[in-house]
């Protein structure tokens, strides 16, 4: 593949919430993990999974299934919690969206996302970004951006900043 076409190309990770698959842009992606103990905070609404402990950080956990209006599902050995970078107030804010499970970072070209469909008011459509093919599947790409208002993103923020450590003087 020559560098133009390469530098054409979107590279995204994939995962699963139920039988459908889901991308995010591989750029908002920090790390992925093995589930972990997420602390529920009281107040926050019912997709605000809690928060877990990252490097002595409290980082905020979305449930992506109920956040997406789908049904809660049992945790399993698969599920994953994908740490991703959004912007929000012009400085990034650092978040966990639990998953089913993580498959693989996959290359669309850009010319291979198409515009998504309107169907019904399950999923908002301003949180896709579009849809790419995988295979014979489709694969919903996100927009982690908008997938929460702003005032979702204030109410984590200040979750967190409820939950940080003291610093010992």
């Amino acid at each position: 593949m020559d560098m133009a076409a390469q530098q054409d190309m979107n590279q995204f990770l994939t995962f699963t919430l139920g039988r459908e698959i889901y991308a995010l842009d591989i750029n908002t992606v920090r790390e992925v993990l093995e589930l972990t103990t997420v602390t529920r905070i009281p107040g926050t609404p019912e997709f605000m999974r809690g928060v877990i402990n990252l490097r002595g950080h409290a980082v905020p956990v979305v449930d992506m299934r109920l956040k997406l209006n789908m049904a809660r599902a049992q945790d399993t050995v698969n599920t994953c919690i994908i740490i991703v970078e959004i912007s929000y107030a012009q400085s990034p804010t650092i978040m966990g969206a639990l998953v089913d499970s993580v498959r693989e970072v996959i290359e669309i070209q850009p010319s291979g996302i198409e515009p998504a469909p309107r169907m019904g008011d399950g999923l908002r459509p301003e949180f896709i970004r579009g849809m790419g093919r995988l295979d014979n599947d489709f694969v919903i790409i996100l927009d982690i951006d908008k997938v929460f208002s702003t005032e979702e993103l204030a109410r984590a923020r200040a979750a967190v900043q409820d939950q940080e450590p003291v610093a010992a003087a």
